[in-house]
């Protein structure tokens, strides 16, 4: 018997090849502002976030736009470009959002692991951190989108994670009970630590390659929750027969 009835998932770098996308469209951006400038250097400040601004806007703290458009000047305050005012970054965030979409490619492993999932009865579903209409959008290109039962973005309830409300919220709507419901994602704060402390079985999806913020040994084992390299390995963990 499997440990659960249901699997909800983070999207970006969980299902939909994010940081592959983010090269493609910080590539486009440093090209036309910054040319010469290293684009993995740059991948790897992005995805860091240091300054903390994507978290501050999932808190209901800053707006979509104003967290991109700061981390986008501390970018190029990091690689030397230009400052951007209001004018300059629309330009930018055109380039840098038509190039993004482009990028929008599922893992390897999602469709085979939404399928055996499904096979199996298990009800599957998202709990993503971005807006609900962005994140379909981004599933349907990957070839996702009518897979999922159900998707919960961070302007279902005005915030997201890692507050308990929201994994609740999602297993609601998927009419499981937290304690039956897995959460996979690859952050392991906001995403795994934080779904086994709303109730659910928190899984670590901890991909191969630089992880966007560094984890000790010491902390993966405090978690306290389930660590897979691969979505291929999720329905062993979870018992899925």
């Amino acid at each position: 018997m499997s440990l659960v009835d249901g699997v909800l998932f983070d999207i970006d770098d969980t299902l939909v090849e994010t940081r592959a996308a983010f090269r493609v469209a910080l590539a486009a951006v440093l090209d036309r502002y910054v040319p010469g400038a290293d684009v993995d250097a740059a991948l790897a400040l992005w995805r860091a976030d240091a300054g903390g601004h994507y978290r501050a806007y999932t808190r209901g703290e800053q707006t979509f736009g104003q967290q991109r458009m700061t981390r986008a000047n501390e970018l190029h305050a990091a690689l030397g470009g230009p400052v951007l005012d209001d004018d300059a970054y629309d330009a930018w965030e055109a380039l840098f959002d038509d190039a993004f979409a482009s990028g929008w490619t599922a893992h390897g492993d999602a469709h085979p692991v939404l399928a055996r999932l499904l096979d199996a009865g298990i009800r599957i579903g998202a709990l993503t951190n971005a807006r609900h209409e962005y994140q379909t959008r981004k599933l349907a290109r990957a070839g996702l989108g009518d897979r999922l039962e159900v998707l919960v973005g961070v302007d279902t309830l005005g915030f997201g994670k890692p507050d308990a409300r929201v994994f609740l919220e999602a297993c609601r709507r998927l009419g499981i009970a937290p304690a039956r419901t897995a959460y996979v994602g690859d952050e392991l704060d906001v995403d795994a630590v934080a779904a086994r402390e709303a109730g659910l079985v928190g899984v670590w999806l901890d991909r191969p390659g630089p992880r966007r913020v560094p984890v000790s040994d010491a902390e993966i084992v405090a978690a306290g929750v389930t660590v897979i390299r691969s979505l291929d390995e999720l329905p062993a963990a979870l018992d899925v027969p």
